[in-house]
This record gives C-alpha cells, structure tokens and sequence, in this order.
C-alpha cells in the first residue's frame, strides 16, 4: 500500500476528531472520503499531509512512518477548496512554484508549466494573471500547481466545493479521466456523495471521527451499512422491521425482503424505485404530499394515513398530481435489510 493509516487518532480537548482510524490507499488508487460536517474527514487529510500531529497511531507513506517527516518533504499534493493560488503571481508562476522548490532549473520548470497546462486543459495561459481567472479555471490551475512536484501521493479537499454544479459535474469527468491516464493516487475528502461516487475507486464514508463503511461506489450504494450511511446518501425509506422469512412486518404494512435476508428485528431501506404506484384499491394507500421535478423522473413524497411518509421515484408521464390518492407496492429487488 501507498499509504497506510494505522490507529491514526486526533484530539481536540477531549474529543476525538479521529478515533484510531485504519486506512490504506493502494498505488494509483482514487480515494473519497465523505462524511457531514464534524466527522473528522478534513482531519484526515491534514494529519495525512502533516498539517496535524496524531495523538496516537501512524501515518505510513511507501511503509514509512511520516512522523518526523516535515510537511515540505512528505512527497504529498495537497489542493485546497479555496485554490490558495498566490493573487500576486501570473499562472505559469504559481504551478512552476513546487518544480521551484524542488530545484528544477528554469527549462525544466516551464516544460514542466508547459506539459501541466495542455493536460488541465488552459494550453497557453501561463501569462495570464491569477485575478483574471473564472472559479473553473482557477480550479484547473490549483490543481496544475498540486501536479507539478510529481507527488507520490495527491490529496484533495473539496476539490469542486465552490463551483456551479454543471462546471463541478464536467469537472469531476475531466479528473477521472487525468487521474487514470497519470496513474495518480489520491485521497479526496467530500460531502457531495455525486462528487465522491463519480470520481472514486473506492468510498470511505466516516461518522464521528470513524470509519463508518468503505467499499466501491456500487457495493456502498446497494449495500448501505447501516441507518446512518442510508440517510447520509440521502435515501429517507429508512425503518425499523421485524424480518421473517421473505416478508418484513413494517408500519408501511408487509414489505417483501429478498430470499436470504438477515432474519429478527432490522433497519429496513426500501429505495424509491422500489416503491411502485398501484392503484389505491390495490396496495397501501397514500397521499402524494409534494412532487418535485427531477429531470429523468418525479420524486414523490407520499403520505401514508397512520405510517411514516414513503419517498418514490415516479416516470414523467405517470406522476399523480400533488393530492391525489395511490396505492403502494413494493419491489424486494429495492429492499435492503441493513446491517
């Protein structure tokens, strides 16, 4: 492994901002770690970087414990949400800085400047001044000037927080397709779960200073670990069950749960394309309490008479207007028994 967190643990009186965390991150692997504010993500990268001593633990890079190693020296890009780009310097000086450092002569420095810029898509624009750039561009610059230095290891911090989000949406594509035509490795820290899943190898998702689950971005959307996860990536048909056989007894009434569901008292997550309109007569009876828009389909709030509200995933065309009555089904292929 490229990077290997051991026991890593932060305190900031009393209280564990990280709580004896363990992660590795292989070669050429892309990481996102994504949690809610206070759940000791950021606190990761920078104890990772060295911008925060551990309390206990290690932070080992290629094996080697980075204890005693200074921040300038750990072989780690780290780009910020806020760009941090020297205001006083035009582009080709800002992402020369790290070649700079380094000691790479002044050839070397703008072939490097050069090589950067046509890869993050600004061919030409090292004159320019950092002012005079739009939100994306100084994105693509600060991410230039990470690159420049060849780090063993990139590590970003809500890398695409401040932009729009079709520029972000167009973003997260264009670093997918950078990072793999590199091979970089890099550790990445989100609270917008689209972000982390279109970008990521692998998901970390972290509650309270802890890794609450870490899988592919297919294995954590399918199989959520638990409530907590669930809800975190925004799915609301979240409920406690009594599980028997194929069939969980829920306040939403009888809910069909796959073959080999974990049998006895659950957390039930029943997706919205799980959640099937039938007519009234038919299956649970609800009311459609708000209907938004979503492009490719209309989310449904439906309200049942004496059971938690239940959110479904609706085509266009055969959306119930807000008021109206519907029956509910449910599709076991979108019920997951948790944990």
């Amino acid at each position: 492994m490229l990077l290997d967190l051991r026991g890593a643990t932060v305190r900031f009186g009393g209280r564990a901002a990280l709580d004896a965390v363990d992660l590795a991150v292989a070669e050429h692997e892309t990481v996102c770690v994504l949690g809610p504010s206070g759940s000791g993500k950021s606190t990761l990268l920078r104890a990772v970087a060295g911008l925060q001593a551990l309390d206990s633990g290690q932070v080992l890079l290629d094996g080697r414990d980075q204890a005693r190693v200074p921040v300038h020296r750990r072989e780690v890009g780290l780009m910020f949400q806020d760009h941090q780009l020297f205001p006083q310097r035009d582009v080709a000086q800002n992402v020369a800085f790290g070649p700079r450092m380094h000691g790479a002569t002044r050839p070397e420095q703008a072939a490097r400047v050069a090589e950067l810029l046509e890869l993050v898509g600004l061919p030409g624009a090292g004159a320019r001044p950092v002012a005079a750039l739009s939100g994306g561009e100084q994105q693509r610059v600060a991410l230039a000037r990470a690159l420049a230095p060849r780090p063993r290891l990139l590590m970003l911090d809500e890398p695409l927080g401040q932009l729009d989000r079709s520029l972000r949406e167009r973003l997260v594509v264009e670093l997918r397709e950078l990072f793999g035509r590199l091979g970089t490795t890099v550790l990445a820290v989100t609270h917008d779960q689209g972000e982390a899943f279109a970008l990521a190898d692998r998901v970390v998702v972290m509650r309270d200073g802890r890794i609450a689950q870490s899988g592919t971005p297919l294995e954590v959307w399918q199989r959520p670990a638990d409530a907590f996860v669930a809800r975190f990536l925004g799915f609301e048909n979240v409920i406690e069950a009594k599980v028997d056989g194929t069939a969980a007894l829920t306040p939403w009434g009888k809910v069909p749960v796959p073959e080999d569901a974990p049998q006895g008292t659950r957390t039930l997550l029943v997706r919205p394309a799980g959640v099937r309109l039938v007519p009234a007569e038919e299956g649970l009876r609800c009311t459609v309490a708000a209907r938004t828009f979503k492009g490719t389909h209309v989310a449904l709030r439906l309200q049942p008479r004496d059971a938690p509200p239940l959110e479904a995933a609706c085509p266009l065309r055969a959306a119930p207007g807000t008021g109206e009555e519907t029956g509910v089904a449910f599709d076991p292929d979108d019920v997951v028994v948790l944990g």
